[in-house]
């Protein structure tokens, strides 16, 4: 039995960082969610230079990809989409969702949603969910921010998204890359009412 009846979508793009979406998808896989992925066209050239690991551009076999890399074979459901496919459903603003989460978004797709671009299926989608009314959540994976990058993320807050930018924190007592990631990855499932109990909390 699922956990929610809607979905939640998935965006990456091509910013550093791909170890942030994989171990998301990892825990809401497991807690069976229902997942809408689509990757950006940059996503492919991230994956070959931080990996050296070629992501296959058909849906089907992408799908296959991400649980393979989040080692969640079966639990929840996830779809791929083609970065190309406007026209796919998450795209329209009757395809209801919990909404929407950009991990890790590149300063170049910040600044095309601070401007209102949909050039592909990635943003016309978060594009979606500022116009609906929805939760949009954008983690950011830059440094150092310049005026132009914070002058965006400002719109963006202002228009209603959330920002939580990948740093994380020491006082869970980190011991491995992982823990570093699932600091980050629980303070955004947070901003959707997701509780992830993926680190021990501050009491």
């Amino acid at each position: 039995m699922l956990n929610q009846k809607k979905p939640l979508i998935i965006g990456v793009t091509g910013a550093s960082g791909l170890i942030y979406a994989v171990r998301s998808l990892k825990y809401l896989l497991t807690a069976d969610y229902h997942v809408e992925l689509v990757a950006s066209k940059s996503t492919y050239i991230v994956w070959q230079a931080e990996q050296n690991i070629r992501m296959p551009p058909e849906p089907d076999k992408q799908e296959q990809f991400w649980r393979q890399q989040a080692d969640v074979p079966t639990s929840g459901i996830l779809r791929c989409h083609a970065w190309s496919n406007v026209g796919a459903g998450i795209a329209s603003g009757s395809f209801r969702t919990l909404g929407m989460i950009i991990i890790p978004c590149s300063m170049s797709t910040v600044a095309k949603l601070a401007g209102g671009l949909s050039s592909d299926l990635l943003e016309r989608a978060a594009d979606v969910q500022l116009k609906e009314g929805r939760k949009l959540v954008i983690v950011p994976r830059e440094t150092p921010f310049s005026l132009i990058h914070l002058r965006n993320l400002t719109t963006l807050a202002e228009a209603g998204a959330r920002i939580v930018p990948a740093i994380p924190a020491w006082y869970h007592n980190p011991q491995t890359i992982e823990d570093l990631v699932d600091f980050v990855v629980v303070r955004t499932l947070d901003q959707l009412d997701i509780d992830c109990t993926a680190i021990k909390r501050w009491e």
